[in-house]
């Protein structure tokens, strides 16, 4: 195994957050550990902020915004994101190490993420320099001309998970500084660290002081108060529903702008004419990449009832050859679960599968063998003999498992699909272009993959249906997120 030294250790060693362009502590002076979940042990110690580091960094972040910051032009934001950018490339492998190390992500599929984290960066770069309004020919009496102007929208506070901290960290800071708004982002207290780094290198890059500002916390400690921070213009989370739910009802006090990414139940369908040699690894892997802990994680599998039994025999034999271990491996497939809340969460759910009448076929239980025991490591689990009303079909597990589910028709797998309260994403396998355009059109998802799965580009907006969330990442549709629209009328004499 090679192990891959970082230009800072995680040694168990004390790191501080940032706000306003300096490295502080907590007022309370409190601080908390965050372990590696392939070992448990702990890898350093940050400050556990309160609703007072909070109002200092959106003070800092409000300061920024009416200050320098608001004179840059858009062309100075265009080269300061490439900046950033060329610096995230420069120092790539670190920010691996470092998702590797807290949350457990193989490393492997870390550096696999190059192209998408850099391309976002220089998306956003490019969008700076593309803002702007209409000239509208109105119906008003006189000589009046009328436009509408594109602006920032002011102080952003930024929660994000534990299970994607470099991409969500981007795609939250990314598009505020593309527009000129300033951020305070609340990393999960179970993965704070490549954020940190994230701060270390946005300074690197110039950026002002408070326009990107990290604060690490619990959420009801830190999470909480951002939210309903009378001082913040939008608050940006990906999350949980349940979570999510509170944000909403946290920013009615000032009736702050909110966009939400939040939980899935995503289905997976596969028809009878799928190519299997392709269908089963990408299915497969559509829940079992990162440990299962994705939002979009497609862990209800409709199979075509003709090929249903040869397809799950597959299926849990790719499962069963997947190579589990310490993400620091470079041929591990799958790492751990984040934590041991997380894990016993996981094997909860899997009792409640075997107790409600599915078939076990892979998986199934906590890995503890040798090097593993002292992590949180569940083995890559296939449920065959499930129905819609299990709770492993109907609940978010977040964690590796797949529920296999038979169908006979496109009109029944449609109804079947779109029986829940989530509507993040979908994943189809056909030959047909009439099958694949149908389904498309008829799921009620944010995203719908044919033939693939995991496909996220700059340029394509995602985000959910229901459930799920409202407000997109991605595309143009992103940086209106960011930006409120004014209209200006002038009379000309």
């Amino acid at each position: 195994m090679t192990i891959i030294q970082p230009r800072h250790l995680l040694d168990g060693s004390h790191r501080r957050m940032f706000i306003g362009g300096a490295w502080v502590e907590a007022a309370s002076g409190e601080t908390f550990e965050t372990r590696n979940p392939a070992t448990g042990t702990v890898i350093a110690t940050v400050p556990r902020a309160g609703k007072k580091d909070i109002e200092r960094a959106v003070a800092a972040a409000r300061n920024a915004f009416d200050g320098p910051w608001s004179r840059f032009k858009p062309h100075e934001r265009q080269k300061l994101l490439l900046k950033v950018a060329d610096l995230f490339e420069r120092h790539w492998e670190e920010i691996c190490v470092s998702d590797t190390t807290d949350m457990g992500l193989p490393i492997a599929r870390a550096r696999g993420n190059a192209n998408r984290v850099l391309g976002m960066l220089r998306y956003y770069a490019g969008m700076a320099t593309a803002l702007h309004g209409q000239t509208i020919d109105n119906s008003l009496s006189g000589d009046i001309i009328s436009y509408t102007r594109k602006e920032p929208i002011g102080v952003v506070g930024a929660i994000i998970p534990w299970n994607a901290p470099t991409a969500a960290s981007v795609w939250k800071i990314g598009p505020a500084l593309a527009t000129g708004c300033t951020v305070v982002l609340k990393p999960s207290e179970e993965a704070p660290l490549t954020p940190l780094l994230i701060a270390e290198l946005m300074a690197e890059a110039g950026v002002p002081d408070g326009v990107v500002n990290v604060v690490t916390g619990t959420g009801a400690e830190a999470g909480a108060p951002l939210a309903e921070h009378m001082g913040v213009d939008k608050i940006v989370f990906t999350g949980s529903t349940a979570t999510g739910q509170s944000i909403v009802r946290a920013s009615a006090g000032n009736l702050k702008r909110v966009s939400l990414e939040l939980g899935g139940k995503s289905p997976v369908i596969v028809c009878a004419d799928a190519d299997l040699e392709r269908a089963v690894p990408v299915a497969a892997m559509s829940v079992f990449a990162n440990s299962g802990q994705i939002c979009i994680a497609g862990s209800r599998l409709f199979v075509a009832r003709s090929i249903h039994d040869e397809f799950v025999a597959r299926l849990a034999a790719y499962a069963a050859g997947l190579r589990i271990g310490d993400g620091i491996d470079p041929e591990t497939e799958i790492g751990p679960l984040i934590s041991p809340r997380q894990l016993q969460r996981v094997e909860g759910y899997l009792r409640a599968g075997s107790e409600e009448g599915a078939r076990l076929v892979a998986g199934g239980t906590r890995l503890s063998r040798g090097a593993l025991a002292a992590g949180n490591f569940v083995a890559p689990t296939v449920f065959s003999g499930v129905t819609d009303t299990m709770r492993i079909a109907r609940e978010e597990i977040f964690g590796p498992v797949i529920s296999a589910l038979p169908f006979d028709t496109l009109d029944e797998v449609v109804r079947r699909a779109n029986d829940t309260p989530y509507g993040l994403a979908a994943g189809v396998f056909t030959r047909d272009l009439t099958t694949a355009h149908q389904l498309s059109r008829r799921l009620q998802a944010g995203s719908v993959w044919v033939n693939t799965y995991h496909a996220i580009d700059p340029a394509v907006p995602f985000g959910g249906y229901k459930m799920s969330g409202y407000g997109r990442e991605g595309g143009a549709e992103h940086l209106d997120e960011y930006l409120n629209t004014k209209g200006v009328f002038i009379r000309i004499d």
